[in-house]
């Protein structure tokens, strides 16, 4: 049997060698990696990667196999790393190295820094390591250009299903301070996220919602979201999309969007 498993598995790589046939189940590990790997390295990454709802990169992942994250699924592709995220089945996780496939996982960006940490983190686990430097230092660059810098900041408040809001404790609040804004979270006692009632977002009459954008079909989570309150506040709307998914320099674009929804609040914003 382990003469089976080893033909399967094919040879080692060397002590120190990259990766060369890695799989990611993971849609911020799939983004990373198909920023970061050489050509030929990166094998297959998730479905969701191929969704433009969930991904910033459906076109890049439209190049590679998709898995669903099973284990015997991987296994079959005969990877000699596999890139996971955090919340991942640990069963999946641990039957996988098991079988004695490396497996690395990537922890959930929840700031800014966070981007460039898991840029560097995926270079040294890829062997990439000039590459993620490139990637740095351009997400560098670019947060230095949109990171608004003068006196101006309307309010804003992130609203999702159920009336999830984030503060400044996450990604998507540094995303909106980044921007130039004040989150109303912060203010009401949602630093790191949670439900926010309808009545407090309309009480705090922020100058901006960014709201998730509806799935096809109906939800009732989701029906939150046309709440003819939300419509009395007449704030200026914004959405959240694939961009605000995971710790990638496609954070970026987000801010971009945000920046420009700024503008449009006050003749004195940028």
């Amino acid at each position: 049997m382990a003469l089976v498993l080893a033909g399967l598995m094919g040879g080692p790589a060397g002590a120190g060698d990259p990766p060369a046939r890695v799989v990611s189940t993971n849609l911020c590990t799939d983004q990373l990696a198909m920023l970061v790997a050489g050509a030929g390295q990166l094998h297959s990454v998730s479905y969701l990667a191929a969704d433009p709802r969930s991904s910033s990169m459906p076109e890049a992942a439209a190049a590679y196999p998709l898995n669903h994250g099973r284990a015997e699924e991987i296994y079959l592709m005969r990877p000699d790393l596999v890139l996971s995220g955090g919340f991942a089945t640990r069963a999946t996780t641990d039957m996988l190295r098991r079988l004695g496939i490396r497996v690395v996982v990537f922890q959930p960006a929840s700031s800014l820094d966070d981007v460039r940490d898991r840029l560097t983190r995926m270079g040294e686990v890829l062997g990439r390591e000039d590459r993620a430097a490139e990637l740095v230092a351009a997400f560098d660059a670019r947060l230095a250009e949109l990171r608004a810098t003068d006196g101006n900041r309307p309010s804003a408040a992130l609203y999702a299903a159920n009336g999830y809001t984030s503060g400044n404790g996450s990604l998507a609040g540094q995303i909106l301070a980044t921007a130039g804004f004040d989150n109303i979270a912060d203010e009401a006692g949602y630093p790191n996220g949670g439900a926010m009632p309808l009545e407090v977002l309309a009480m705090a009459r922020p100058d901006a919602i960014v709201a998730s954008r509806p799935y096809p079909g109906r939800s009732r989570a989701e029906s939150v979201l046309d709440h003819p309150a939300l419509a009395a506040i007449g704030a200026a709307r914004g959405h959240i999309d694939a961009d605000w998914s995971c710790g990638t320099p496609h954070v970026l674009d987000a801010v971009a969007e945000m920046r420009a929804l700024r503008r449009g609040i006050g003749d004195d914003a940028p």
